[in-house]
């Protein structure tokens, strides 16, 4: 007899095509299709898509037998999804152990964790920060859209399950959700992003669409075929969104709703007889529907572990060149994974069974990865002084906190040494942050408490405003007021005898970093001016190093400024690393790291940026301690000393550095400073 609940739903060769829209408009934008500036928007496609099958496959069963068999729904999406994940999964370790950097290959081994369990959208949401390793070094990054996926798969069954014997109750309660998620993600988009986007309480709503529409349909006896315009109006509205909504904190919000809508016109409108319709059945959409979850599963690692092993394309056509080799991945997969498992005839049993086996795989591996520290062992001795740089920059920083109240209300502070009333202020840039560990031991050997204050990117000094390259103008107007505050605040803190200033002086006075990060820029003006002042910049902060130094004297503390240690423009710990691991690698990257750099040449550069420190040393108004006897010699400064890395990248030192020279900070923490 025939079952109505379980027979399979009709084929929709217009909804294979949508999936190759939506998979195509994230595959191309990943790899840099530059008219897809909104291609990610896909992933919001696939979300409609998967509510529309899911939610109808669902509410058949439940209308036909008033519930849900949970262990067949989830046997079917074990068969469904299950062997392809992982297969990518372990391929993706295998050549991630080849080529990952330790640190990098440990948070690996804890992505594999979180997307074997279902929760690897949590992990990226709470990993987002300032020394949050980037989307270059992760694999499986992707897998966030698939662990909100799963999650819904097991939100809306037991929904169902729980609300089973109130039909009217459990529509209103779909509807009642969808709203609350689309309200939910509107309002937190704004102010947190990153869980707007990541978390599935942000995203229900686009799945949810899906499931509304089927349940409406089913509801009415639809047959799918809308007017022509509706599919031209849905097409539009996906292929606008995929090249015009822009990537960034202004996503998913409101701009969300403009994919998900186009989707849900044109699967509403699916089977007329239109051309949009057609052009989504034609047999080139059909194929790269069909292999949509393998492409999807294996772009991102293509993408990721090729770039990270070129360290950037030669151009647009080797960038093709990577995406076809995804294709043809995918469609391995597809042929001799996804499709024999969906029709072998395998028992129940087996295929949990199997499915527990490979979870129990990838957990264990993931954990072997993350509680071996990413396997350091795996690279000879010419990458290890650089490897150990790579990962020496965290620190502890539980100490820290924002005052509600007081003169630096808001602003993050950090205590160092011993408790206490602070005696000591270190105010700068991410310098500080860089120094921190020897500045902590040091406080603390001279039994002296102090208080650190540091801002990336923000030079401690008076009177100035930024706009910076790596900063928004958020962040450069917060330097600003945190540096008016600082300074209205001095003579409320009470106890204080001196001040530290350390900055990243040449990059403030020459405008720009050098070398590997000679992208980077920022312009400096006086604070009271409306546009950028036409003197040099050097003179700018040098002015502003006066007065600074000046306005500090007045409270009567000492100040001691730090001496920037000497860039090595050309050097980069993790960049360093993988070009010594990678070495004899086909289509490596070719090295440009140097861990040395002439003292000559720094001489224009670091006379201009120190001029006015020297000026104000020699008139003993502050001390000026001395870095570069610790890092060069008489003929070049360098990276690594004594085999051991001391920088992090080409101005930032290792927590190893910091401790080692904490004996520098002498005059800051001691009862006299000399000169003084």
């Amino acid at each position: 007899m025939h079952d109505p609940a379980h027979a399979p739903m009709p084929y929709r060769a217009d909804i294979d095509g949508l999936r190759a829209v939506a998979v195509l408009s994230v595959v191309l934008y990943h790899f840099g299709l530059p008219w897809l500036g909104g291609g990610f928007t896909g992933v919001d496609v696939f979300f409609v898509i998967s509510g529309f099958l899911i939610g109808g496959i669902l509410w058949r069963e439940y209308e036909a037998e008033g519930r849900i068999r949970l262990g067949a729904f989830y046997l079917r999406r074990f068969r469904r999804l299950a062997p392809a994940f992982f297969l990518m999964a372990l391929v993706t370790a295998a050549l991630s152990a080849a080529l990952l950097l330790p640190f990098e290959f440990r948070e690996f081994g804890k992505s594999l964790i979180a997307a074997t369990v279902y929760l690897s959208n949590v992990l990226f949401f709470r990993q987002e920060g300032y020394f949050d390793t980037g989307a270059e070094t992760k694999p499986l990054l992707h897998t966030w859209s698939l662990a909100v996926e799963e999650q819904f798969y097991i939100f809306l069954p037991l929904l169902i399950l729980a609300l089973a014997r109130n039909r009217r109750l459990l529509l209103m309660a779909l509807v009642t959700i969808w709203a609350a998620s689309l309200a939910s993600s509107i309002l937190a988009t704004p102010s947190q992003p990153g869980a707007a986007f990541y978390l599935f309480p942000f995203r229900a709503w686009e799945l949810l669409s899906g499931v509304l529409l089927a349940i409406w349909g089913l509801e009415t006896g639809r047959v799918w075929r809308g007017h022509p315009v509706l599919s031209w109006t849905g097409l539009a509205l996906v292929l606008g969104a995929a090249v015009l909504v822009p990537a960034g904190p202004l996503f998913p919000g409101l701009l969300a709703i403009v994919p998900v809508l186009g989707a849900a016109l044109l699967i509403g409108s699916g089977t007329g007889d239109n051309p949009v319709n057609r052009a989504l059945s034609h047999p080139a959409a059909l194929f790269f529907g069909r292999i949509s979850y393998s492409l999807y599963l294996w772009h991102w690692p293509v993408l990721v572990l090729s770039l990270y092993l070129r360290g950037e394309y030669a151009g647009p056509a080797e960038a093709l060149c990577w995406a076809a080799l995804s294709v043809v991945l995918a469609w391995l997969s597809w042929r001799f994974v996804e499709t024999p498992m969906r029709r072998a005839r395998l028992p129940g049993i087996a295929v949990f069974a199997g499915t527990a086996m490979a979870s129990a795989a990838t957990l264990a591996i993931g954990a072997w990865l993350y509680l071996g520290d990413g396997l350091a062992g795996r690279f000879g001795p010419a990458a290890r002084p650089h490897i150990a740089a790579s990962a020496d920059f965290l620190q502890d920083w539980s100490r820290c906190t924002t005052p509600s109240s007081g003169p630096l209300m808001g602003i993050e502070t950090c205590p160092i040494g011993p408790e206490g009333a602070p005696q000591v202020l270190v105010w700068g840039d991410s310098h500080v942050r860089a120094f921190k560990e020897g500045l902590d031991l040091a406080a603390h050997e001279a039994g002296v408490p102090g208080l650190i204050v540091w801002r990336a990117g923000c030079p401690p000094l008076f009177g100035l405003r930024k706009t910076e390259s790596a900063a928004t103008p958020a962040q450069d107007h917060a330097c600003t007021q945190a540096n008016l505050q600082i300074r209205q605040a001095l003579p409320a803190l009470e106890g204080l005898q001196r001040i530290a200033l350390i900055g990243r002086w040449t990059y403030y006075a020459q405008g720009s970093g050098i070398g590997l990060d000679a992208g980077n820029t920022i312009t400096l003006f006086p604070a009271d001016a409306p546009t950028p002042a036409e003197a040099p910049q050097s003179q700018i902060v040098a002015a502003a190093a006066r007065a600074t130094v000046e306005d500090l004297r007045q409270t009567g503390v000492q100040v001691i400024a730090l001496r920037q240690p000497p860039e090595i423009p050309n050097y980069d710990s993790r960049r360093a690393a993988r070009e010594a691991a990678h070495a004899g690698w086909p289509l490596a990257q070719t090295p440009v790291t140097d861990p040395d750099m002439p003292r000559a040449a720094l001489a224009q550069r670091v006379s201009e940026a120190e001029a006015p420190w020297r000026a104000l040393a020699e008139a003993g108004e502050i001390a000026f301690i001395d870095t570069w006897p610790r890092f060069c010699d008489a003929e070049a400064c360098h990276a690594l000393q004594g085999g051991t890395g001391w920088y992090f990248d080409n101005n930032h030192i290792t927590n190893t550095a910091a401790r080692a020279l904490r004996d520098l900070f002498a005059p800051v923490f001691g009862t006299k400073v000399a000169g003084l």
